[in-house]
């Protein structure tokens, strides 16, 4: 039976088919054929223009397991540093005790800090150093701490006096780098804060101020666990900006600062208004990179650079190959056996003074290289250095703040997150003795809202610490920018 049924069944349908007319064929093939190809059309733009972003994710850095039960403890306590006798009177018989090696003759900077002039900084620091006067100096500022991930953070919120009637302050997270700290913006501070009371501006843009210690650096508690590196620090300052109630806010950084607010504009973009940097770090390589530096330095305008890119850049082996491999031999270090290295520093507050200052030395000024004196002087004064190896001295944190490399340059997350661009509004201040100098065309492939870019006219690395005034400047002038926006 099922024989003779299957044929007739089979033309039947043939004959349906058949009779099928064009305008029935084209009534439901075209509308599905078009929604196809606009969903394809959809998912392409949609997927083209998705922000890539760094996974927050969460972590622990406190002694031992994290506690499975009951919550952490997320109170803003304040903080106030503080001094005593025994402190004072230990670090006077480390100064007292120290062994110098005589300098080569006319070695200058040349071979590191010169010994001849750091036995008068040590005189100095022992004699007519007053430590208990600059606690007091750190001190005017508030300083809190809060727990974030089993550590504590360490961090001063400084808030303007005065605010015109119908002005918006804005939320400005500044983070320093090493071998800094807090203290860097000490200066920058009441310029942004008060700025009209600084002949800055009208007060039209003002600030409150808020700068946290990286975690093992200074009063913030060092992790105790391995593998804590700018995105973990990214994360732990925007938890501390959410505590302090803050949805949206500014960033600035130089130096690791640099990095981590990058990191943290990669990771939450919803949450920071700008980012505002005096440093940028570029990795990218490659043959068009090749190209565009071999071209630079006769047809600058060809691959996008200035004249004053060309000065700056040029003679490039000489600025980006050999002057940083001069300078580079602590990170090295830092990089591979940091605790080595930092046992020695730990325990000698000249050795410490020497290996921190000598960054404040050639990083201000690469000309400073061929001064006896390392030229430390002409940009800052001996209380103010002191001031900033003393909080590396009296935490003990100098070991803490060299682990930093090794937790981020040995696994390679600087290359990792490189990956991931910048969409936030991106402002940039190149000063002409950075450490590397990076073009406007160059940090456009990295940012790609890049809404100021100043060739600063004078300063070097510190620029918070070195040029207040020039950085403050700049900032507003950004942050103007982007409110216009």
């Amino acid at each position: 039976m099922w024989q003779e049924i299957l044929p007739n069944t089979w033309e039947n349908i043939l004959s349906r088919i058949r009779s099928f007319d064009y305008s029935q064929k084209n009534a439901v093939l075209v509308p599905a054929a078009a929604l196809g190809v606009g969903g394809v059309l959809v998912y392409w733009l949609t997927s083209r223009h998705k922000i890539k972003t760094i996974e927050m994710g969460d972590g622990w850095w406190g002694s031992g397991e994290r506690p499975l039960k009951g919550k952490e403890d997320e109170s803003i306590r304040p903080f106030k540093i503080e001094t005593s006798d025994k402190e004072i009177e230990d670090l006077h018989h480390r100064l007292e005790q120290a062994r110098y090696t005589p300098p080569l003759e006319g070695a200058a900077f040349h071979y590191g800090f010169n010994s001849s002039y750091l036995q008068k900084v040590v005189a100095y620091w022992r004699n007519q150093f007053d430590w208990r006067k600059q606690v007091e100096v750190l001190n005017k500022y508030p300083h809190f701490r809060t727990t974030i991930e089993g550590i504590d953070i360490h961090f001063i919120h400084v808030k303007p006096s005065y605010v015109p009637h119908g002005r918006a302050v804005q939320p400005l997270l500044m983070v320093h780098g090493w071998p800094g700290s807090f203290y860097e913006f000490y200066k920058i501070i009441p310029l942004l804060t008060e700025p009209a009371r600084h002949s800055l501006n009208e007060g039209d843009v003002v600030f409150e101020v808020i700068c946290p210690s990286i975690p093992g650096y200074g009063f913030s508690e060092a992790p105790h666990q391995k593998g804590f590196d700018s995105i973990a620090t990214a994360r732990i300052f925007h938890k501390l900006m959410n505590r302090l109630g803050f949805k949206e806010y500014y960033l600035q950084g130089g130096d690791w600062g640099s990095h981590i607010t990058t990191n943290m504009a990669q990771m939450l973009p919803q949450s920071v208004k700008g980012l505002h940097l005096n440093i940028v770090f570029d990795n990218k390589r490659g043959l068009r990179r090749m190209i565009s530096v071999m071209l630079g330095a006769y047809v600058p305008w060809l691959v996008g650079f200035t004249r004053e890119d060309v000065r700056r850049m040029y003679p490039f082996i000489q600025k980006n190959i050999y002057e940083l491999l001069r300078e580079s031999g602590y990170l090295h270090i830092q990089a591979t056996k940091p605790d080595t290295a930092g046992c020695g520093l730990n325990d000698s507050p000249v050795g410490l003074a020497a290996y921190i200052l000598e960054k404040f030395s050639t990083w201000t000024d690469k000309s400073f290289l061929h001064k006896d004196d390392g030229g430390l002087e002409s940009k800052y004064s001996l209380d103010e250095l002191l001031t900033n190896v003393m909080i590396y001295w009296v935490t003990s944190s100098i070991v803490s703040s060299m682990r930093f490399y090794k937790e981020n340059i040995s696994k390679g997350s600087l290359t990792a997150d490189a990956r991931v661009g910048v969409y936030v509004p991106t402002g940039i201040a190149a000063f002409p003795q950075e450490l590397a100098h990076t073009p406007r065309t160059w940090a456009k492939e990295i940012f790609k809202n890049l809404i100021t870019y100043s060739y600063m006219p004078r300063g070097g690395h510190f620029a918070a610490f070195e040029e207040p005034k020039l950085l403050a400047e700049d900032i507003m002038h950004f942050v103007r920018k982007v409110e216009q926006l």
